[in-house]
């Protein structure tokens, strides 16, 4: 995917649900996947012609398994000027060890957004960005149909009582084999994934399934997308 269709996805996402407001200071979830770092790419240089005036900060909440560089990434982020900070945790060790979780991806996003967000109000920030794309969206959604029994996914933005900050995800309408033709194209120093639940989880069960169905129904993805948009869930209207 080219970078110029890429900003206009992204500045769709940010203009239908206001995403973006004039001197924001937003902090970047980067994990060193290719979703992240195609956001930081995607707002950095959305940033240089936005009509509202934002800033940006990259954060990376390291789980602790010990054998992560992050040199690239910040490398990375050191072109494009956009301060970058590691977040030293323990959540590897609490999640593996002392809890021994057999489903460890809620505990440890959950530990890791408190991580990020803690770190990104001491800086300033008033919006977090995470970098979930349409893919990521219609997993949700059949991940909570399946063993849930509802139709929910999580909103193009979210205020956070608590803490007063706001995620906002602007790769909402990219659909995740565009990140990937994006990351080959403009060669995305991704770190790889250390985490030993990688490609066991139920997400993985359903990305595979839905896989599956968009092979034998082509373009269902596109449709359920769209259920999705007209399904009157919370925080899906699009700002008037």
């Amino acid at each position: 995917m080219q970078l110029q269709r890429l900003l206009s996805l992204v500045r769709k996402a940010a203009d239908d649900y206001r995403l973006i407001e004039e001197n924001d200071v937003i902090a970047v979830g980067v994990s060193g996947g290719k979703d992240s770092l195609t956001l930081l790419y995607a707002l950095h240089e959305l940033s240089r012609f936005y009509p509202q005036h934002f800033t940006l900060k990259a954060l990376t909440a390291d789980l602790g398994f010990g054998n992560q560089d992050f040199e690239a990434i910040k490398a990375f982020c050191d072109g494009f000027s956009v301060p970058y900070e590691v977040i030293p945790t323990d959540i590897a060790k609490i999640v593996f060890e002392d809890r021994k979780e057999t489903n460890p991806c809620s505990l440890c996003a959950k530990m890791r957004k408190g991580a990020l967000n803690n770190v990104a109000l001491e800086l300033g920030c008033n919006k977090v960005a995470y970098a979930h794309h349409s893919d990521d969206i219609i997993e949700t959604m059949l991940l909570s149909l399946i063993y849930e029994g509802r139709f929910h996914t999580f909103a193009p933005k979210t205020y956070l009582d608590r803490t007063g900050l706001t995620v906002i995800r602007p790769l909402m309408y990219v659909s995740e084999a565009d990140v990937i033709g994006f990351q080959h194209k403009y060669s995305l120093p991704v770190c790889k994934n250390p985490c030993p639940a990688d490609g066991k989880t139920k997400r993985e069960y359903v990305k595979n399934l839905t896989r599956k169905l968009n092979q034998d129904n082509p373009g269902i993805k596109t449709r359920l997308f769209h259920a999705i948009l007209n399904g009157n869930l919370p925080g899906w209207q699009p700002v008037q």
